[in-house]
């Protein structure tokens, strides 16, 4: 039947949204695909219901051409599961928790692990069941701090979770490789580059982690390429670090440095007063800047760290979160500052294995970690743990040791990835990510079945997700010109849109003959017969709307002619009525 726009729920809007950033938030709003609930939720309107199920239908017939099943579970699931998994605490403010009448605890599932282990435990106990992979195509709920850019970063949004079941590690590989090949698929048919990065697993748990991200100036996520062909995301990429020194003879030797408490105020101390060994300038590449940071576990203990990185990089953020995953991580206050008198602030520097700060008294108890760059007999400025105080020459292995390495400096442009080429930086969405769960969850849960032999095993798992939701509004970000929106055919919302605009009943009765054809034919029809509206606002509305295909029915209808209009390529033509049909069923 086709679909009149004078009886569609449909209204427009000529303005940009007030808190709308970028520009797929501002066009599915004012074309009526969406609108604001709260912050970071929406409703979907029929427009963007029609373009939602249709990227759902290509998900599905993706998963099934993998051997997927699909299932569905409640977005509103129980405590106990997440509590044995030890995600109830471990995901912190960041998911809804609520209580029923009977002060019961629930949770609005932010991800569905555990209830996908518990519904194979409960149905399958033989290696015969298996391989199983099942899905959902579902909305999520995780209370993001600060949701943005529309249906990008919100609070609820629709996911595709996929679960696999194995009780071999080699059934994993085939099972994890099928839906990483069906994920390439996917957003082959949508139009959506993307590159598959290495990733970190997170609270998900696991081994293996691969995100599919899509390259877009408006992505949250910074990834690596290498020329070699490395890809990371900036949270996993591993520093490479430098060969090994000879260990030469010698002592630091400590200068006086007043006022600099920043590495570059110390540069220029040293430039200025201090003759670098070896002769040449001295940077802050020389010095080693030391971190305090303050990391809270999930018991709630309070532990003091210190990281040193080189001092031409930051320590930075999100690969601080990963390196300390699950404490929650954060700088170091001037109450532990206080409490901790050995860390003299702007003049922290190492100190020796057996706990004792070089020159001053003991900071037992504080973890002292490194650089990757680091390494046995480089040689570093830093401070002398005395105020107003550093050391030259000090050498890694001769004067001062670590309690381990930690990766969590700045990634740059030009570093070297693992595959031995320089590599650059690149900003991208993500869009899908797949994960070797392994037995994480089986065993938390107790998913053990039966193998050849008679045998209890536990079961082996993946986890494959697609924010659907999300993918949308990339597909919105890469389809629009200055007037609107121009989805791909696949996913349009119709795959014709006739507007009549000629005065009179003629334009009208050919615009509803051709409508009528087109659906007969086998296409989507939107069908603009408002009466009483001008062609500017029907023309306004179709470009907006961003059907790729329209067919304007105007001045030409008495001459049995009408107009095509292709969205994407921008061309109009004029055809005879006969042929219109034809030409458009053909593309």
């Amino acid at each position: 039947m086709v679909t009149r726009l004078s009886s569609f729920f449909f209204r427009s809007l000529r303005e940009d949204p007030a808190d709308a950033e970028v520009i797929s938030h501002k066009l599915l709003v004012r074309a009526a695909y969406i609108r604001r609930q709260a912050p970071g939720v929406f409703a979907w309107l029929p427009l963007g219901l029609r373009v939602k199920a249709k990227l759902e239908q290509i998900v599905r017939d993706e998963m099934s051409a993998a051997g997927a099943q699909e299932v569905h579970f409640p977005a509103l699931m129980p405590r106990e599961p997440y509590e044995a998994t030890n995600r109830w605490t471990e995901y912190g403010d960041g998911i809804f928790r609520l209580k029923d009448r009977h002060d019961a605890d629930y949770l609005l599932a932010p991800t569905h692990e555990e209830a996908f282990t518990l519904l194979v435990k409960d149905l399958y106990s033989s290696y015969k069941d298996l391989p199983l992979t099942i899905y959902q195509i579902q909305d999520k709920y995780r209370d993001e701090a600060r949701p943005r850019a529309g249906l990008l970063r919100g609070r609820e949004f629709t996911m595709k979770d996929a679960y696999s079941f194995d009780y071999t590690d080699e059934g994993l590989d085939a099972s994890y490789q099928a839906q990483r090949d069906a994920y390439e698929r996917i957003f082959t048919r949508l139009g959506l580059e993307y590159a598959i990065v290495k990733a970190d697993a997170g609270a998900m748990g696991g081994s293996k982690s691969e995100e599919f991200l899509h390259p877009t100036p408006i992505g949250e996520d910074t990834f690596v390429r290498s020329e070699g062909g490395y890809t990371a995301n900036v949270e996993a990429f591993e520093t490479q670090p430098p060969a090994v020194l000879p260990i030469v003879e010698g002592a630091p030797v400590v200068f006086d440095s007043p006022n600099t408490p920043t590495i570059q105020t110390l540069v220029d101390h040293l430039n200025a007063h201090v003759e670098k060994p070896g002769g040449g300038e001295w940077t802050a590449a020389d010095t080693l800047k030391n971190v305090v940071l303050a990391l809270t576990h999930l018991d709630g203990t309070r532990e003091l760290v210190v990281v040193a990185v080189p001092g031409d990089r930051d320590v930075d953020d999100k690969r601080v979160e990963v390196a300390f995953q699950p404490a929650e991580v954060s700088p170091a206050t001037e109450d532990d500052f206080t409490a901790n008198p050995a860390l003299v602030k702007g003049y922290i520097g190492p100190w020796t294995a057996d706990g004792a700060v070089l020159g001053e008294e003991s900071t037992s108890g504080i973890r002292y970690l490194v650089d990757p760059r680091v390494v046995e007999g480089s040689a570093w400025v830093t401070g002398a743990n005395e105020h107003e105080k550093h050391l030259h020459s000090l050498v890694y292995g001769r004067d001062f040791t670590a309690d381990g390495v930690v990766d969590v400096a700045s990634v740059r442009e030009g570093d070297i990835a693992p595959d031995g080429t320089p590599i650059t930086l690149e900003r991208g969405m993500e869009i899908g990510h797949v994960f070797q769960l392994g037995r994480k969850y089986a065993e938390a849960l107790g998913l053990k079945v039966l193998d050849q032999n008679g045998k209890l095993v536990t079961v082996t798992m993946g986890s494959y997700g697609i924010g659907t939701t999300r993918i949308l509004a990339a597909i919105a970000e890469l389809n629009n010109d200055d007037k609107g929106l121009i989805w791909p055919a696949a996913i349009a919302p119709f795959d014709v849109h006739v507007v009549a605009t000629g005065k009179g009943e003629d334009a009208l009765n050919l615009g509803e003959q051709i409508s009528v054809q087109l659906e007969a034919a086998g296409l989507d029809v939107l069908f603009d017969d408002r009466p009483k509206v001008s062609p500017g606002v029907k023309f306004g509305d179709a470009e907006l709307i961003g059907v790729p295909q329209l067919l304007v029915v105007g001045r030409g209808a008495a001459d049995g002619e009408v107009e095509l209009w292709d969205r994407r390529s921008g061309e109009r033509e004029v055809v005879p009525t006969a042929e219109a049909v034809a030409r458009l069923t053909q593309r």
